[in-house]
């Protein structure tokens, strides 16, 4: 089974495609010790089975999947955001 870690901040591109916006996604160890993962290796590891990843919204935990463009690009983005990772756009930079 994947481990699963909660995805808490973002780092963000200057690019304006949905599918492009993202850099990297990090959180918050249970230890207190933070991570960062960057978007291509966050694909990789889902796609592999390794990780799993989660943000809290309203409540609620949504399932970080990975969506493709009209292009074929894979991208991140929660399970309830439509086209564009809204949801995961609306959380801090990673420091």
């Amino acid at each position: 089974m994947a481990r699963k870690y909660l995805v808490s901040c973002v780092t963000r591109t200057d690019r304006v495609n949905h599918d492009r916006r993202i850099g990297a996604v990090g959180g918050v160890n249970p230890d207190g010790t933070t991570w960062r993962l960057s978007h291509a290796d966050a694909i990789a590891a889902i796609e592999a089975g390794r990780w799993s990843f989660y943000l809290q919204f309203e409540g609620r935990e949504l399932p970080i999947v990975v969506a493709f463009s009209r292009y074929g690009s894979k991208y991140l983005k929660s399970s309830a955001d439509m086209l564009h990772p809204e949801t995961l756009l609306a959380l801090p930079d990673c420091r």
